[in-house]
C-alpha cells in the first residue's frame, strides 16, 4: 500500500514566476487590509482560538520576517523546537509572543519594511535548496507526508497570509479584495491539489471573483473563499478532504 511518505516529498505545482508573483501581491494585500483597520478592529476575535486580529497580524509579520532572513528563520525554528508542544503551534505562538509589545502602527510599518525583503529572499532561494526535503513530516488528512522546502516557500508561505487575510476581513467586516488574476490563480492551485488528494470524480464550481469550474462527476458548488476556508480547516471539508494552508 502506497502512503503519502512513499510518494516522495510534495513539490510546488506552480511555475516559479507565478509563485513569486502571488507571494509579492499577497504581502501587498495583507498590508493594505491591515492599513485600513480602525483602532477597535485590532482587538476583535478571529476564528483562531485565543487570537484577536492583532495577534493574527503579528503571526503574519513573524512569518514574513522568518522568510526574509535565513538567520531569523533558524532562530525561530530552534526556539520553537526547544518547546514541548507541536512544532507549528509553538512556532506561531512564539511569533505572537515576541511581538506582543508592538502597536498596530508598528506592526503595519514593520510589515511594509519586511515584505519586499521576504518576497526577494523567497525568489532568490536556489533550485537545489527548494528541492530539499523539509525536516519532519506534516499531518494532512490523517496521514504523515513530506514536503520540499520549495513547497513550503512557494506555496504554503503564500496560502498562509491569504487565509489569514480572509480571517481578518471576516472578523472586522472589512472588504476582502479578490481578483481573478491573483486570488483566482491561488484558488486554482488549491483546487487542483484538492482534486488530486480526493482522487474521485467531481465537478466543482466555485463562485465569486476567484472562482471557476473544474473536473467531471457529481456536481458541487460553493463560494470560492468559503470552499478554501472549509478545506483549510475552518469548516467541514467537502469529501472529507483537506488541503494545507
Amino acid at each position: 500500500m502506497t502512503t503519502a511518505l512513499d510518494a516522495g516529498p510534495r513539490t510546488s505545482a506552480l511555475d516559479r514566476d507565478t509563485a513569486m508573483r502571488l507571494a509579492a501581491t499577497e504581502y501587498d494585500r495583507a498590508i493594505a487590509l491591515l492599513s485600513g483597520l480602525e483602532p477597535d478592529d485590532w482587538a476583535k476575535p478571529t476564528c483562531c482560538p485565543g487570537w484577536d486580529v492583532r495577534a493574527m497580524a503579528t503571526h503574519v509579520l513573524g512569518m514574513a520576517e522568518m522568510s526574509a532572513s535565513f538567520r531569523e528563520n533558524l532562530r525561530q525554528v530552534r526556539a520553537a523546537q526547544a518547546r514541548d508542544g507541536v512544532f507549528i503551534d509553538e512556532l506561531t505562538a512564539l511569533q505572537v509572543e515576541e511581538r506582543a509589545d508592538l502597536t498596530p502602527e508598528a506592526i503595519v510599518a514593520r510589515l511594509v519594511e519586511i515584505a519586499p525583503k521576504a518576497a526577494r529572499a523567497r525568489r532568490r532561494m536556489p533550485w537545489f535548496v527548494r528541492g530539499r526535503r523539509m525536516p519532519g513530516t506534516q499531518r494532512v488528512n490523517g496521514a504523515d507526508e513530506a514536503w520540499t522546502l520549495g513547497f513550503l516557500s512557494d506555496v504554503i508561505m503564500t496560502r498562509d497570509p491569504w487565509m489569514h487575510r480572509t480571517d481578518i476581513a471576516l472578523a472586522t467586516g472589512k472588504p476582502l479584495e479578490l481578483t481573478a488574476a491573483h486570488d483566482g490563480v491561488l484558488v486554482d492551485d488549491v483546487v487542483r491539489e484538492w482534486l488530486a488528494r480526493h482522487g474521485g470524480p467531481v465537478a466543482l464550481t466555485l463562485t465569486g471573483p476567484a472562482g471557476g469550474t473544474w473536473g467531471e462527476g457529481p456536481a458541487l458548488e460553493f463560494d470560492a473563499v468559503e470552499f478554501c476556508r472549509a478545506i483549510g480547516g475552518r469548516g467541514t471539508a467537502p469529501m472529507s478532504t483537506e488541503v494545507p494552508f
